[in-house]
């Protein structure tokens, strides 16, 4: 299968970018598990990102498999549901591994928990080393250890890769004061500073992983992911998001 080509310097201000997706986005209409249609269509918006000249790396949640958080509330140890939802991680990312690959794509996921049969384990100088050659890199299982979100460990990855800005795909068009899905008169924010997202707790990312990205001066950029197309628009910098930090 041959490598995505790239086609020289990409539009937009960012070369190298984080995309953080959620579990859920993976399941496209059903109720749980992985559609692998809606899969390939992700898989498609990221080789297009490559093939303009953007180095990416991912990080998926595991929502769609198993929500540590959830099953903690339920009486289950929560270190023990972590490390279930790390697992479920690893699953997300070798689904969309295949479908990256089926686009010609160059993949590799690697894991902060050692699963070396399936994957590689994470290695900062590697990870890096991949992306320079233009294949997409997909971190899983989380930061390795429990208590911390998967928007941590996006967080994390993108500070640690040297990362122009945190990409985090949604199912709506930025941030809102509101649900826009339940408020029709919700307002959407163009820009944000990290203080106005920690301080009115808006549901961007959990507070940790805002803080990091303020400590690293890396935006957020915050958009739709189940609209086709969007994210060459907004890495090109035309298509409808919200930007924290920039």
């Amino acid at each position: 299968m041959s490598q995505t080509e790239t086609t020289g310097k990409p539009k937009g201000r960012f070369k190298r970018v984080l995309l953080k997706v959620s579990g859920e986005a993976l399941m496209g209409a059903q109720p749980y598990g992985i559609d692998m249609e809606t899969a390939d269509r992700i898989a498609g918006e990221v080789s297009a990102a490559v093939a303009a000249g953007y180095e990416m790396c991912l990080v998926i949640g595991g929502g769609n498999i198993f929500r540590g958080l959830s099953a903690a509330a339920k009486g289950m140890d929560r270190a023990a549901a972590d490390y279930m939802g790390m697992l479920a991680t690893i699953m997300n990312a070798l689904a969309m591994q295949t479908a990256l690959e089926r686009q010609g794509v160059s993949t590799r996921v690697q894991s902060a928990i050692p699963m070396t049969t399936v994957c590689e384990p994470y290695i900062r100088r590697r990870a890096i080393r991949h992306m320079e050659k233009g294949r997409v890199v997909i971190f899983a299982a989380g930061t390795g250890n429990p208590f911390f979100t998967t928007d941590t460990a996006a967080a994390l990855r993108a500070a640690e890769m040297g990362c122009d800005a945190l990409f985090k795909g949604t199912g709506v068009d930025g941030v809102y004061d509101s649900d826009p899905r339940t408020n029709p008169d919700a307002e959407r924010f163009e820009t944000l500073d990290y203080m106005d997202v920690l301080a009115r707790d808006l549901k961007v990312m959990d507070a940790s992983a805002v803080t990091l990205m303020r400590d690293n001066q890396i935006p957020i950029v915050v958009f739709n992911i189940r609209e086709t197309g969007r994210l060459a628009q907004v890495l090109d910098g035309e298509g409808v998001c919200t930007v924290v930090g920039g």
